[in-house]
C-alpha cells in the first residue's frame, strides 16, 4: 500500500511560500515551532517529535544518513544553499496541484509560481479575506463604502483563485451565527478598524462578513480550526462552534474546508459526516506529531467519510515541511488503508480508490482543478 501511494501525486489544497534565503540555526528552529516566543536557553526543537522526524526523513534528501545530527544537517544544507534545498525538497513531495495561501507573508517568501515551479506542480492561489478587508482599511475608504470596496475586490479576485480563507479563528473565535451581519454592523467595525481602534479586522460581524462575501463569489472558504501560533485561542477554536453559519454556507452550496484541526479532529470529523458541504483535513499538526502522526489520520478517519479527506502539509518557510508532510502522510494512510485490507475491512481495491480520493481526487472535485 505505501508503494502504491508513493506513486500518486499529492494536491496540497493548502500551503503557503518558502524562504528562498540561508538560514542559520536559530532562525531553522524557529521555523520548526508555531511558537512565536521561541524556546528558553538550552531548549532545542531538534529535541521534538518534528525535529526527529526531520532528522528521521529529511539528510537522505541532502546526501547525508538518516539521523544525520543538527549541526551536521545544517551545514549541509548551507553548503547546498537555499535554493538547491528548495528544489530537492520540492521535487521529491510528489505534488501534482498546489493551493497557496499568500496572506502570511511577513518574510521574503517565493509565491505560488515559484514554489509550483520547483515541485513540478500546477500552482493556484489562496485568497485570504483578512488580507482585503486590511487593505481597504489602509487606504481609507469610507466606513459607509467599506463593504462594497471590499465585496467588488473578493468579487474581482474570485476568477484568479481557486478558494477564499478566513482566519476568524485568530482574531474572533469560531462562533458565528448563521445569518448575515446588518450593513450597520459592518459600517461599525470598518469605522474601528480604519481608526485604528484595531489594527486587525478581529470583531466577528466583519469576519462573518467577508465569509459571506466568498459565498456570494462562489468560492470555497477555508477556515483555520485549532491549533497554531500564539495568537490562536484554541478555547474558541473547536470547529462546532461554526455549525450555524457551516448550514447557512450548506445550504448556499458552498464547500466549507476545516483545515488542520488538531486537536478536535474528531469534531471536525463529526461535522464533514453530517453536513454535505464540509470538507477536512490533519494539515500542520502532522509534521508536529511525527511518529504520532498516524494516530492523529486514523481518528479523523473515524467518522469522516473518505470522500470528504484532502491532503495538506500547511508547509510554510521550509521546503523540508513539505517534503515531510507529504511523507508523514502517505505513510499514515498507507498504514490504515493497507491494515484495513489486510483485516477484511475492504478489499485491497478498495483502499487503492480511497486513495486516489484522498491524495488527490477529492481537492479536485471540491475546487475543480
Amino acid at each position: 500500500m505505501l508503494e502504491y501511494l508513493e506513486s500518486l501525486p499529492l494536491v496540497d489544497h493548502h500551503c503557503h511560500g518558502v524562504f528562498d534565503a540561508d538560514l542559520d540555526r536559530a532562525a531553522f528552529e524557529a521555523a520548526l515551532t508555531e511558537s512565536d516566543a521561541g524556546g528558553p536557553p538550552g531548549v532545542s526543537l531538534f529535541d521534538s517529535q518534528i525535529g526527529f522526524a526531520l532528522r528521521r526523513w529529511c539528510p537522505p534528501v541532502l546526501d547525508l544518513d538518516a539521523h544525520a545530527e543538527p549541526d551536521d544537517y545544517l551545514e549541509r544544507r548551507a553548503d547546498l544553499g537555499a535554493a538547491e534545498v528548495n528544489r530537492r525538497f520540492l521535487a521529491a513531495s510528489g505534488l501534482r496541484a498546489l493551493c497557496v495561501d499568500t496572506g502570511h507573508a511577513p518574510e521574503r517568501l517565493l509565491g505560488p509560481a515559484a514554489v509550483g515551479e520547483l515541485a513540478g506542480a500546477d500552482a493556484h492561489e489562496v485568497l485570504r479575506l483578512e488580507s482585503v478587508a486590511e487593505q481597504v482599511a489602509a487606504e481609507g475608504v469610507d466606513a459607509s463604502g467599506f463593504a462594497a470596496e471590499v465585496r467588488s475586490r473578493i468579487e474581482a479576485r474570485a476568477p484568479s483563485v481557486v478558494a477564499a480563507k478566513s482566519i476568524a479563528a485568530y482574531r474572533a473565535g469560531l462562533e458565528m451565527p448563521g445569518h448575515r451581519p446588518s450593513e450597520a454592523e459592518v459600517a461599525a467595525a470598518a469605522g474601528r478598524l480604519m481608526r485604528h481602534l484595531e489594527p486587525r479586522a478581529r470583531e466577528e460581524p466583519l469576519h462573518r462578513f467577508l465569509v459571506w462575501c466568498a459565498v456570494d463569489a462562489g468560492l470555497p472558504v477555508q477556515f483555520h480550526v485549532g491549533y497554531g501560533d500564539l495568537d490562536a485561542d484554541l478555547r474558541r477554536g473547536d470547529p462546532l462552534l461554526l455549525i450555524e453559519l457551516l448550514r447557512a454556507m450548506n445550504d448556499a452550496g458552498v464547500p466549507a474546508m476545516l483545515l488542520h484541526n488538531y486537536p478536535f479532529h474528531r469534531n471536525a470529523g463529526y461535522l464533514a459526516q453530517v453536513l454535505p458541504n464540509v470538507y477536512v483535513d490533519a494539515g500542520l499538526a502532522m509534521n508536529n506529531l511525527g511518529h504520532r502522526a498516524h494516530v492523529l489520520l486514523c481518528e479523523l478517519l473515524e467518522l469522516a467519510p473518505f470522500g470528504k479527506v484532502l491532503y495538506s502539509s500547511d508547509a510554510y518557510g521550509l521546503a523540508e515541511l513539505y517534503y515531510l508532510g507529504a511523507l508523514l502522510f502517505r505513510r499514515a494512510l498507507a498504514g490504515q488503508l493497507g491494515g484495513g485490507a489486510d483485516d477484511g475491512a475492504w478489499t485491497a481495491g478498495d483502499a487503492r480508490r480511497v486513495a486516489e480520493l484522498i491524495t488527490r481526487g477529492n481537492a479536485e472535485r471540491v475546487y475543480g482543478l
